[in-house]
């Protein structure tokens, strides 16, 4: 099978199987005399061998048993186990937990689809033919596929599946499920998988163990990992499953866990296959060690954190500052049988923030961006409210070698220069960064910048409201789910009215939330994307002109910026670390002096609560948080605590 592709005879498609064999000759529709055939038969035969040795040459390449955007690998072939986990980590017990923040309800086991919303901890559900390593910045090794081969032109790659691999019904994973996976994913799935496999040009089964893909265009350094990564999905459950609706039917992987037992609302439990075919694998060994995974659902945080307290389920990840600093001192605290642990997280510490909705006419002049943001008094906020827990937001890529700083460097500069006459004048100045207040709440001397931006983007004071020339008022509407941002949003919303803007705050319920933002139905909203240690294609997804318009896309603020476009093209096409990091900061820059978000806040750790009754490896993974994969129940702190 074939995506997007001509048909042709398979058997002459050359790879790197090293597989040849004679393709049998078309006869001559006219009649010619012996010389003329033969010499046509040498030139065709001739032709056949340039044109095959060329693609034999663009697709050949070293066999791995892993994958890295820069060639690096940490471990060999040989490797027995990652060194972040306990490889003889015992198996069993329940891990009950709270999953994302803010997530109240489930009404679909389809992921992959914008409609409806998918319960958590899915993901564990499905194998990929790679599986991440968590201690490097890109490597993947090999799961489903025991191998990958690079083609040497750099347009595509071809797995080597495992013969052992199944499904959780016993039938065999096949290259035809990753072409079916591919295939619908990119043509099906929510805009996400639709944007990252753009460039996916074929993908097809050699056989039932060998899948090629080949890729178009020059942003494909990323595509071997991204196809490798994917989840799988079995070919034969879709056929009586309807891909493109929200289901309740027990799904079907060949992952480390199944569907055990479901309420939508309250919660959702996945049991540990004791016939999972890779258990053994070096990708899994200390891995996956609790026996069921439960997630549980509340409509209130409130409620959460007493269950919490009863011991009602097991593990918490707290969010809000306030109760991290104030409301774990209760008795299971005191005697040790609750935990309370600051876990280091390494990755970019991610895009926090109010997203400026561009796609509003009335939004999309950077200098009312500008002012907007100038009202948000965060020394006020982190001292006030967040007991001085958090560090200001600055960047896109916070908390990695990727923030752009000062001045720009040469190198950004020859990235940057060809724009100049399509970009604001700060982008070749200090990195734009958020003003610092006096902490006082109302800063004077930020208000009087904002009210300025406003005169001069057209938006003058009649009246004590801002109105431009057609008589339309600058109305704001801050679109949220949570009770808890309410104290965040209202003092910004005092300043903006200060300004003259009409801010208003509009709480709506989760379900409601989720499909206002996947139609961009909104002026401002509160939004955090991860960047990846190695961006790539997937930045298409935050940040160019091709996502803006795609509903449910995660470019909230409609960004329809060419150079942006350009940018991403140069970090996707990167060749080295250094390039890539250069291209980057460059991006960096642009994005910040254009004002599409006011950016919050960032801690580069996780703040966690659990009942004493797990252990953990000596050594934490430096990407992950680690607790689902790595962790363990173990059975002589239970019983104390029983």
């Amino acid at each position: 099978m074939i995506l997007n592709g001509l048909s042709h005879c398979m058997s002459c498609s050359s790879s790197a199987l090293q597989r040849r064999h004679a393709c049998a000759p078309l006869e001559p529709r006219e009649i010619v005399g012996p010389r003329a055939i033969g010499l046509f038969s040498a030139l065709f035969v001739a032709l056949f061998f340039i044109i095959t040795a060329a693609e034999s040459a663009a697709l050949a390449g070293e066999r791995r048993h892993g994958l890295s955007t820069f060639g690096e690998l940490k471990y060999p072939a040989s490797f027995t186990h990652f060194d972040y986990v306990s490889p003889n980590a015992p198996k069993g017990g329940r891990l009950s937990m709270i999953g994302t923040a803010g997530v109240t309800t489930f009404d679909s086991f389809n992921m992959f689809i914008r409609k409806g919303d998918a319960a958590q901890g899915l993901s564990y559900i499905y194998d990929s033919l790679m599986v991440r390593a968590f201690d490097e910045a890109d490597a993947v090794y090999g799961l489903v596929a025991k191998e990958a081969e690079l083609h040497d032109d750099g347009k595509g790659v071809t797995f080597y599946l495992r013969d052992e691999a199944r499904f959780a019904d016993g039938s065999r994973v096949k290259a035809s499920d990753v072409v079916f996976t591919i295939t619908t994913l990119k043509t099906k799935g929510q805009p996400f998988y639709r944007v990252s496999l753009k460039d996916v040009e074929t993908v097809e089964a050699v056989d039932d163990l060998t899948v090629r893909f080949r890729f178009k265009g020059e942003q494909t350094r990323d595509l071997p990992q991204r196809v490798a990564e994917l989840p799988i999905l079995p070919a034969a459950f879709y056929e009586t499953v309807s891909f493109e609706k929200g289901f309740l039917t027990k799904p079907l992987g060949s992952g480390p866990y199944e569907l055990k037992d479901f309420k939508p609302g309250l919660y959702v439990t996945y049991a540990r296959r004791e016939d999972y075919w890779a258990k053994d694998l070096p990708v899994n060994k200390g891995r996956f060690n609790f026996g069921e995974l439960r997630y549980e659902y509340f409509k209130d945080r409130g409620a959460e954190f007493e269950a919490l307290k009863a011991g009602a389920f097991d593990l918490r990840e707290e969010f809000t500052s306030k109760d991290w600093a104030t409301k774990y001192d209760f008795d299971a605290v005191k005697t040790g049988r609750v935990i309370v642990a600051t876990l280091p997280d390494m990755n970019p510490s991610g895009t926090q923030g109010f997203f400026i909705n561009t796609r509003r006419k009335k939004l999309q002049d950077a200098r009312v961006r500008e002012a907007i943001g100038l009202a948000f008094d965060f020394e006020w906020t982190n001292k006030n409210l967040f007991y001085g827990l958090y560090k200001r937001t600055g960047s896109y890529f916070e908390n990695s070698p990727m923030k752009a700083e000062g001045l720009p460097s040469a190198a950004e500069l020859e990235l940057l220069t060809p724009f100049k006459d399509q970009l604001p004048a700060a982008v070749f100045k200090d990195a734009v960064t958020p003003p610092k207040s006096n902490g006082s709440g109302q800063d004077r001397r930020l208000l009087r910048r904002a009210r300025k931006l406003l005169d001069e983007a057209g938006w003058p004071l009649k009246n004590r409201v801002r109105t431009n020339a057609a008589g339309e008022v600058l109305k704001l509407e801050f679109l949220t789910f949570s009770p808890s941002f309410s104290r965040i949003i209202l003092p910004m919303i005092r300043n903006l009215k200060t300004i003259g803007i009409q801010a208003t705050l509009r709480q709506v319920d989760p379900a409601q939330y989720q499909e206002r933002l996947k139609s961009f139905d909104f002026d401002l909203t509160t939004s955090r994307f991860t960047m990846r240690l190695t961006p790539g294609v997937e930045l298409r997804n935050f940040f160019a002109s091709s996502s803006a318009e795609a509903q449910g896309s995660f470019n909230l603020a409609g960004i329809k910026n060419p150079v942006v476009d350009a940018l991403i093209a140069r970090i996707s096409q990167a060749k080295s670390r250094e390039e890539l990091t250069t291209a980057t900061k460059a991006l960096d820059r642009v994005l910040r002096a254009s004002h599409y978000w006011v950016p919050h806040w960032y801690k580069s750790s996780h703040n966690i609560a659990y009942w004493n009754k797990f252990s953990a490896p000596k050594v934490k993974s430096k990407y992950d948080r680690g607790v689902i994969e790595t962790w363990w129940y173990d059975e002589a702190k239970a019983s104390k605590l029983k």
